[in-house]
């Protein structure tokens, strides 16, 4: 969200602050300051998934193909402007600003009632007014930019940190995103998303030079204007007492400031007036006074210092108040052999050129599919080749396996403990005694204490290529964000229920084998936002037991071992998962992409009794038809109107493929990930149509568009399911039968529901 009141502020009081810029010129002139090295540009993911997804629809489900072409059409942009993309994604959130997560979901929550609200009553898809992207989108848009072959990676902390780290660090050409967050770190410039012609590649650059020079004050003095107007972690209210003070003895107030713009510039004022005298930190502990938000405070202006950089106002670290983001930074000028990194765990040098004159390889993050090698530039004093592992005692396997799909090796990275001789680098005024009574979130607490298995794991989310099995072992803390879902219609449980039992055996495999039930144990923190949460504390959620045959496989043996047999007992824990073990036959003889979209048919249809015979058949035709419709038919495809029933299963169905994600990754990826990705198994508008043809009765044949070879392959995946649902005592049947005394699927899921 960034600094409170700042992006009005440039907009209104001091446009001068942003200039219109082409790109590929600036990229042209950074290839000629710069030759043999390649300009490139860090992406904020997070701030771009509204741009990017342009679709008409997007209630439905998601235009999962027609976001993909547009994933291909940015990327293609500026690759033959010979620029490079680095694309960084939220990982986690941050303890310190939970509260701030909630207050946007729980908004979230409102505009969705309103959404549903519309639908029911027109119909109609809301206006773009009302828009809200589609459930799972920043997930799949990481693996669809890795299959267009772009460099991803996810924060292991906030991300725009770790954006701003890269590109200072880098040497990059610019950071393209929508957060005011980005004029307060001394970085490289900051480009606006959101006023991107991709055409021309024109947008605006916003320079915090000018800013400085606008409100008399130094990039140094930024990150305390920052915490002082409020930001993600200083509440806006913390310092309102103060702000106004300045206010009432500024003696310059502008009209066509407005409120907010007046304040900014007196609290500026009172910054280049009185706070830079020599007693200035003194004198604005006694101005505010801090008091017990001293400490909030304090992280609040370390959390924009990069590495290597320092605040004029910090003149002495208080014990026990500086962050994990300070404690990890590394003095560049530093001899101490590490490379620089991305994240405070991993001491991995990230590819990009900052010396034309070394051009050695270096193997990095690819593309599952394609098999290619992103080159680098190293410190032209440097002749040697960059270490990819530091920890000398890694066993050799864990750097050769990763997920099947990519190809590169994975460095096992440092010690998960925390880097001692790296902070008193950074910090010669510390002591290791002083490090040992730091805040307790300074120290990593792990679920697990397996460092190789915590290794890989790491690597793989860094990577993107896993999702939320890192936040499980390190933290045992994961959060899915809203889902468009009708808080009204008691019909349809929210899909934080339904897939839960999938995730608890997850949390089984993976933090130990613990009995069903157990009091003891470990215990996972869901902040799953759902109708009728507060989100006022996590659900804890204890593991649940399953079986495997054969015996569930450790870890080790999932993602380390290579051995061909491995493989067959990977797919047999992640139907496991599922509790489709008894269907591993059937299911196998179902081709792909259609076999994991059946498995997650078997499983909703088990647990939700309320679908129907009709919404198999929707679910099916959709899922085959699309095979057979180019990009451009589904962008013309129309609907004679808007269903909200058809709406919430079109939302269930892609968090469920965001939970094959899962359970793939927990597994050691028995399924190729190309399997479950939305744009090759499932469309909104699509389905939605095949829902409205089914609900009125339409033939099979009239729902597969009278394609013959579609009708085999649609009784045959009907089949499969129905002879699933069946060992489980799940008769599908029409919505005519739904007064018939049977309930078992719905009795089922309650009984589970009420347990845990």
């Amino acid at each position: 969200m960034g600094v409170r009141g700042l992006q009005g502020f440039v907009g209104s009081t001091c446009p001068h602050i942003c200039t219109i810029v082409n790109i590929h010129e600036l990229a042209e002139r950074h290839r000629n300051k710069y030759p043999g090295c390649t300009p490139t540009i860090v992406v904020d993911a997070m701030c771009c998934l509204r741009y990017w997804y342009t679709a008409e629809s997007w209630v439905c489900g998601g235009q999962w193909r027609e976001y993909y072409c547009a994933l291909r059409n940015f990327v293609a942009a500026f690759t033959s402007a010979g620029i490079k993309l680095i694309f960084f994604f939220d990982g986690m959130v941050e303890p310190g600003k939970r509260d701030e997560w909630v207050k946007r979901r729980l908004k979230n929550n409102r505009e969705i009632s309103k959404i549903f609200h519309y639908i029911k009553s027109k119909r109609d898809q809301p206006g773009r007014n009302m828009f809200f992207i589609p459930s799972g989108l920043a997930i799949f848009t990481r693996f669809a930019l890795k299959t267009l072959g772009q460099e991803t990676f996810c924060s292991l902390q906030e991300a725009d940190y770790e954006v701003a780290s890269y590109g200072l660090e880098h040497n990059c050409l610019g950071i393209l995103g929508e957060d005011t967050d980005y004029l307060i770190y001394d970085t490289c410039p900051y480009f606006s998303i959101g006023d991107l012609c991709l055409e021309s590649l024109q947008t605006i650059m916003l320079c915090r030079e000018k800013l400085c020079e606008s409100l008399g004050l130094r990039v140094a003095d930024l990150p305390l204007l920052a915490c002082l107007l409020g930001n993600d972690i200083t509440p806006e209210s913390m310092f309102e007492s103060f702000r106004y003070k300045c206010l009432s003895s500024y003696a310059s107030v502008k009209e066509n400031a407005g409120k907010k713009g007046n304040i900014i510039l007196a609290v500026s004022d009172y910054i280049s007036k009185v706070l830079h005298l020599y007693q200035g930190e003194k004198k604005i502990e006694e101005m505010l006074p801090l008091g017990p938000n001293k400490a909030l405070f304090y992280k609040g202006v370390t959390s924009y210092l990069l590495p290597g950089q320092k605040s004029p106002w910090l003149v002495q670290k208080p014990k026990g108040m500086i962050t994990d983001k300070q404690m990890v930074s590394l003095n560049p000028e530093s001899k101490q052999e590490v490379p620089m990194c991305i994240d405070p765990e991993f001491k991995q040098e990230v590819p990009v050129c900052t010396n034309p004159e070394s051009m050695q390889e270096v193997p990095m993050c690819m593309d599952p599919e394609p098999n290619q090698e992103a080159s680098m530039c190293t410190d032209p004093e440097s002749k040697q080749e960059v270490p990819m592992c530091t920890d000398s005692e890694s066993k050799p396997e864990v750097s050769q396996y990763t997920n099947p799909e990519s190809k590169q090796k994975l460095p096992s990275g440092i010690d998960t403990e925390f880097n001692l001789e790296a902070l008193m680098c950074t910090h010669p005024e510390f002591k290791q005694e002083d490090v040992m009574d730091m805040e307790p979130e300074i120290k990593q607490v792990t679920m697990v204490s397996e460092s190789e298995i915590l290794k890989v794991a790491r690597m793989h989310h860094v990577h993107s290529e896993s999702y939320l099995v890192y936040n499980i072992l390190s933290s045992g803390e994961i959060e899915c964000s809203n889902t468009l879902e009708d808080e009204l219609d008691q019909a349809l449980p929210s899909q934080a229920f339904i897939y839960r039992p999938v995730r608890q055996r997850v949390y089984a495999l993976l933090l130990g084998d613990w009995k069903d039930g157990a009091s003891t144990g470990p215990v996972v923190k869901e902040w799953f936002v759902y109708p009728g949460n507060s989100l006022k504390h996590p659900d804890l959620v204890r593991p649940l037991q399953m079986t495997v045959q054969g015996g569930t496989p450790s870890l080790e043996v999932l993602w380390l071992s290579q051995e061909p047999a491995v493989q067959a007992q990977r797919l047999d824990t992640l139907l496991a998962c599922f509790n489709l073990s008894s269907s591993r036959e059937e299911l196998q003889a179902v081709e792909s992409p259609l076999r994991a979209l059946c498995c997650l048919l078997i499983y909703l249809f088990v647990q939700v009794d309320t679908l129907s015979l009709e919404d198999l058949h929707a679910f099916i035709a959709q899922a085959l038809c699309l095979q057979g419709k180019s990009t451009s038919q589904l962008v013309h495809l129309q609907l004679d109107y808007i269903n909200s029933r058809a709406v919430q299963l079109g939302s269930l169905l892609v968090r469920g493929l965001t939970t094959l994600v899962l359970v793939n990754s927990a597994c050691g990826f028995p399924w190729t990930t190309s399997e479950f990705m939305p744009w090759n198994v499932f469309d909104g508008k699509l389905f939605h149509q095949k829902y409205l043809q089914s609900e009125k009765g339409y033939a099979v044949e009239v729902l597969l568009e009278q394609n013959r070879s579609w009708l085999t392959k649609f009784h045959n995946l009907k089949a499969v399911v129905c002879k699933a649902c069946s060992k489980e005592n799940r008769r599908i049947v029409g919505r005519t039968h739904w007064d018939s005394p049977y309930t078992g699927g719905r009795q089922h899921e309650r009984n589970h529901w009420r347990r845990y």
